[in-house]
């Protein structure tokens, strides 16, 4: 008999494995308070255990808007443990509420360290819910983790059915199951009844093989996102500034252009010492490196959303604030 691969599963809160009041509660479950742990998920979804031998690691279950990096480095930690006590881990998934979750996802893909795939998982409806997806995302997100497949393609998101890169993921409605889209390149591949299939890789590098460590960090250097609407003067930029902000990512207008107050401003903090990167609050395509953007000392995110480049200026500032240097990092990831 053919022994089941075994996936640890590390619980972190949020919609998945939310307890509303009934049923048909869908959008108010979060007054409850009430979050399952990992092991009360895979004793709820049971059914995960035929695919796999599931390890629950219990973390702590809040809803993602309150998931920031003290939970990002302790779940790259709890990652870390979970494969020094399993040496035959084949993977690991990780509960997550879906407000935050590609962000949670994309440090990860930066940061961890184990050569075992991450798979961070949500779902649309509560577990309470009728119809919920939390199950069968479970199920499936296990499946994925426990793939040979998977492994050397960083950390991947897993939901209805569907399996994407953390770089490449955003979420793009508010309640829609098919809430998930990689809008530029598309899903990597199916959790299908019968297999998990995939169909392309990403190239950009990712887990295990990064350059940055976060274990050793009290925190991250700030990094504050400025959004460009019509008439924008600049105030929120010069908040950010006087909060100490070391680095400031815009949402340009597409494809990366700024209102003349902003881009004075900006300038203002570059000559100040802040890193300012500039990307598209459009959520698709790449920024350009206009001439404009290069007089100014400003740098590009390449097709990085906002909140994604927010994470890797801050992990770069880490390591250096040479321009070059930044450049390269954002070229490599």
């Amino acid at each position: 008999m053919t022994s089941k691969p075994k996936v640890a599963v590390i619980g972190t809160g949020g919609t998945i494995t939310s307890i509303g009041k009934g049923p048909l509660d869908l959008y108010e479950y979060t007054a409850t308070g009430k979050m399952l742990q990992a092991d009360e998920m895979v004793e709820k979804f049971s059914d995960v255990k035929s695919v796999a031998d599931v390890i629950p690691v219990r973390f702590k279950a809040v809803p993602s808007t309150a998931v920031a990096f003290p939970e990002w480095k302790h779940v790259v930690l709890a990652a870390d443990k979970a494969v020094a006590e399993h040496p035959d881990l084949a993977g690991i998934v990780v509960l997550h509420g879906t407000a935050t979750l590609e962000e949670t996802a994309y440090a990860l893909h930066l940061t961890a360290k184990v050569k075992v795939p991450i798979v961070v998982v949500g779902s649309q409806r509560p577990a309470s819910a009728l119809s919920t997806d939390a199950g069968l995302n479970l199920v499936n997100a296990v499946r994925t983790a426990a793939s040979a497949e998977a492994r050397g393609l960083g950390v991947l998101v897993c939901l209805n059915d569907e399996i994407q890169s953390a770089r490449e993921v955003t979420k793009t409605s508010t309640a829609r199951l098919q809430t998930f889209r990689s809008p530029d390149f598309g899903v990597l591949g199916h959790a299908d009844g019968d297999a998990v299939v995939f169909y392309r890789k990403p190239i950009r590098k990712g887990a295990p093989d990064t350059e940055f460590d976060i274990r050793n960090l009290d925190a991250l250097p700030r990094v504050d996102i400025a959004y460009s609407y019509a008439g924008d003067d600049g105030t929120a930029v010069r908040a950010f500034v006087a909060a100490g902000a070391k680095g400031i990512v815009m949402a340009a207008f597409a494809p990366g252009m700024l209102s003349p107050s902003e881009m004075d401003v900006l300038k203002e903090a570059h000559a100040a010492g802040v890193v300012v990167m500039m990307s598209s609050r459009a959520g698709s395509g790449r920024v350009f490196n206009s001439s404009k953007i290069r007089e100014a000392g400003f740098l590009t995110a390449d097709n990085l959303t906002p909140q994604k480049a927010r994470i890797l200026l801050s992990l770069a500032l880490t390591k250096t604030k040479e321009p070059g240097e930044i450049r390269r990092i954002f070229a490599t990831y």
